[in-house]
């Protein structure tokens, strides 16, 4: 039973192996630890930045009873609690939608939205295919060209890939134009490599350009999600199985797995290179350097 003044907390986007624990010890807390649980429950993202002396302030308890209750869960103290806390919202995905509502306090908006795309990257990690990985960055690390596809979204993702296999000094190019990239379809050598991007794998003109593309021989890396038209088509899929309602939201979640995957392909193509292309990244380091003004002596 909760503390007088004291509703125990309704919401259910807090799910995680921490705070169901924290449920489970309700019964056998004393009534003044009982309040710091309430609280941790109802606020889980604004105590990972409270003090001691705020948690206990906000749960109307002694600094005392806050390290108390951290013991009771087997924590040293305080601090180890709330880094625990701060693991198991990152790690825990959220149900979507976000659960962001109009009233939503600008921490908890922040803290919502941030751990959810922790979270969303931790899981791309989780469930990357190291072998697929691997054939990707072989086909890449070989190839005469790079193109890039990608609509909306998926093109400023695209463009942003460009400027990594650019700095490599692979020939590369992007198109977020459906009639670009179905030009570039019928004249992309077979020695080059197609990366493909797309959330939902299902664009019609997308689809029709890499078609062409690997009728005449040219392998296709795919991102997206799994079981896509775009991941059966493609010669190597890459799956990113991110929950997203992008009828509400622009799409954010997907954006950022699929430029994670692209870094990790990036920089796995930069090893394949081994000393050359170091020594041509130290170069592009070094020419950069020279534009960046130099701030002035006191």
């Amino acid at each position: 039973m909760s503390e007088p003044g004291h509703q125990a907390p309704t919401t259910t986007g807090h799910r995680t192996p921490l705070l169901e624990q924290v449920r489970a010890l309700m019964p056998e807390l004393s009534p003044s630890e009982r309040k710091v649980a309430l609280h941790i429950l109802a606020r889980p993202h604004a105590v990972m930045d409270q003090a001691i002396g705020v948690i206990a302030a906000s749960a109307a308890v002694s600094e005392p009873t806050v390290v108390r209750f951290c013991k009771r869960l087997g924590y040293r103290g305080v601090q180890g609690f709330k880094m625990a806390l701060t693991r198991s919202l990152a790690t825990g995905l959220p149900p979507a939608p976000m659960g962001v509502g109009s009233d939503e306090p600008l921490e908890e908006l922040a803290a919502k939205v941030m751990d959810r795309q922790i979270a969303t990257l931790i899981h791309t990690r989780n469930q990357l295919p190291h072998d697929r990985l691997e054939t990707a960055i072989d086909l890449l690390a070989g190839a005469s060209r790079i193109e890039l596809f990608g609509h909306g979204a998926s093109g400023l993702v695209a463009q942003d890939a460009q400027h990594k296999f650019f700095r490599l000094g692979m020939p590369v190019a992007a198109y977020t134009d459906p009639h670009n990239h179905a030009i570039a379809a019928t004249v992309t050598p077979a020695d080059a490599v197609i990366i493909a991007i797309s959330h939902t794998g299902r664009s019609g003109d997308l689809l029709q350009s890499l078609r062409v593309a690997r009728d005449r021989g040219v392998p296709v890396i795919g991102i997206t999600a799994p079981g896509t038209p775009l991941a059966h088509l493609a010669s190597v899929s890459l799956n990113a199985e991110v929950d997203e309602d992008t009828d509400i939201y622009t799409p954010m979640l997907s954006r950022l797995a699929h430029l994670a995957l692209l870094d990790v392909l990036a920089v796995g193509v930069a090893l394949r290179g081994g000393s050359m292309t170091q020594a041509r990244l130290a170069r592009i380091k070094q020419t950069l350097n020279q534009r960046r003004e130099i701030p002035p002596s006191e």
